[in-house]
This record gives C-alpha cells, structure tokens and sequence, in this order.
C-alpha cells in the first residue's frame, strides 16, 4: 500500500509543545531560595529560643539573680595588636569602657580584645583608627574579628568565687582580682580569658575561649555551680552606654 503524504501542519500538531522559556528577568532573581543566613553559638541555644542581630539565642530567664551563666558568644569581638604601653588608657591585665560602651582588654603584652553588641564588630574595626591614631598601620597595628571564632560566657552572683575555686587554681579576691582585672589562666583545663566585669555592683566575669572548647567550658562551669543553684539567663541587648 502507497505511504499517504503528511503535512507540515500535522507533523507539528503532533509534537509535544515546549514550554515558553523563563523571562530573563525571572532567571536572574535577586532572591534567593534558602533562607537568610543564621549564626550559631557553639554553645546549644536552651529552649525558647529567638534570633538577635542575626544570631540564634536563648530566650530562657533565670528566675533568680543569686547566680547566673549566660552565652554571650553573639557579643562583637576584635583583637588588637599594637606597639602600644595602653589603647583607651588600659593597660596589659586591666579591663574598662570606652565611651561608647566598648569593653577594652588588656589581654596580653601589646594585645587588646574589644568586646562590643553583637554585629558591631565592623563598627569596632573602623573605630581602632580612633583608638590608636592615624598612623596605625605604620606603627606596626593589626586587628582581626574574631566574633565567629571565639566562645564567650558570661558568670554572675554572689557565688562566682566558689565557682571558679572549683575549676581554677587562681585566686580571685577583691586584693588580688578586682573589678576590672584581666588575666589569661587554666578554667577546666582549658586557656581562658578571665575578665571581672562587675554589673550593677553584683560580681560578674567573663570567660573567652577558643570556639571549639565553648560548650565544653559551659558545661563544665554548669557542673560547677549546680550545688550553688546555678541557672541560665538567655543573652540580653546591652543598654545604653
């Protein structure tokens, strides 16, 4: 039997139809399809949780002030190195706030650690100019952020002292440790930075870390005060300076 011709016309209807393409526009959306980037403390967030300055935190409130441990890793934090005696008048083993606000750490011979809000760390960067003059790069001055890669706690209340006597061997008495000192030692074994920064006139320190050993300091700290009553308090916007 002879082949029958078949038209252009059918040969088309015939064909599945592709699709119109995406306008191109559309292709090049300026948003993305994940959702925004979230930080989180090496620290677990206790539950509630909430997000600040975009940082996963704990909501939790302690139901007393007699003692408390906080994660205050979220906090901006840049070290300074520079051929300096002091930055903001503070020397080596000494601890104060600038104007601002900005808690200044003399944290080794020629090193400061500025601890500010969280998410300030380049407002804190752009400001070291200010700090130490404008011939900071020729004098040798380097800086770098290390929110991101250190740990920091925070412990307050009438029992920090039997606290860190179980964890440290350094003793921390008015005489020796006031409010306002800053000495790197061995907490739990681990190389910490031991900051008093008394609030409201209630006894408080800070204790940085390198960020792979946070959660072990905090659980250690934790462990350490449960005979005195210990709780967590979830991280706090500072208030005005």
């Amino acid at each position: 039997m002879p082949e029958l011709p078949i038209s252009e016309s059918a040969v088309a209807a015939a064909l599945p139809v592709a699709p119109a393409p995406a306008p191109f526009a559309d292709v090049l959306s300026p948003r993305p399809p994940w959702a925004a980037p979230l930080a989180r403390s090496p620290i677990a967030a206790v539950e509630p949780v909430t997000v600040m300055v975009g940082w996963q935190v704990s909501a939790v409130r302690a139901t007393s002030t007699e003692l408390t441990l906080t994660d205050c890793t979220p906090m901006a934090k840049v070290a300074l190195a520079a051929r300096r005696a002091k930055v903001c008048g503070v020397r080596f083993g000494r601890a104060a706030r600038d104007p601002a606000g900005t808690l200044v750490v003399g944290s080794g011979p020629g090193e400061w650690l500025l601890i500010g809000p969280p998410g300030q760390a380049p407002a804190l960067a752009t400001g070291l100019e200010a700090l130490i003059g404008p011939d900071a790069a020729q004098d040798g001055a380097t800086w770098v952020d290390l929110t991101h890669g250190r740990a920091l706690i925070r412990l307050t209340g009438r029992r920090t002292v039997d606290v860190l006597a179980r964890l440290s061997a350094i003793e921390l008495s008015d005489e020796l440790v006031p409010d306002g000192a800053a000495l790197r030692t061995a907490v739990a074994a681990v190389a910490t930075d031991v900051i008093r920064d008394d609030t409201g006139g209630i006894r408080s320190y800070l204790l940085h870390c390198e960020r792979s050993v946070g959660q072990y300091l905090f659980d250690a700290v934790l462990r350490a005060g449960a005979e005195f009553g210990i709780e967590i308090d979830g991280l706090r916007l500072p208030g005005p300076a």
